[in-house]
């Protein structure tokens, strides 16, 4: 129903800065909340940053300050701006988004399939 498409990743040095986009697709759906999450290699998956389409936005304790999150409710698209990059941000990122489909009332989690920053020291 909904496909979300990353881009942005790569290499970059650490104090430098990365902006990630998802776009979102499909039909007969209204996207909630999207976000941004991360996994590093033996660690857990962790929410990094997430807005709703009213603009209310949520950070990890981690990122806060360096990380800001923003949307385009008409694409629909969510961005990542990442900026004083650490190499402990290295990690996949995945988009996330909640969205309602129309035709059955209900609300799923959709996630894209992930983009890679490194960030080296």
């Amino acid at each position: 129903q909904v496909q979300l498409v990353e881009s942005g990743g790569g290499l970059v040095q650490a104090g430098g800065s990365l902006k990630l986009s998802c776009a979102a697709s499909g039909s007969d759906f209204r996207i909630n909340r999207m976000g941004w999450y991360r996994q590093a290699p033996g660690k857990q998956r962790e929410l990094v940053a997430s807005v709703t389409s009213a603009g209310s936005t949520n950070y990890a304790d981690s990122v806060k300050g360096r990380f800001a999150i923003s949307r385009d409710n008409a694409k629909p698209t969510v961005y990542l701006q990442m900026s004083s990059l650490k190499p402990e941000d290295t990690a996949v990122y995945y988009c996330a988004a909640d969205a309602l489909t129309r035709a059955t009332m209900t609300i799923s989690t959709y996630w894209g399939q992930g983009t890679q920053v490194t960030v080296s020291s």
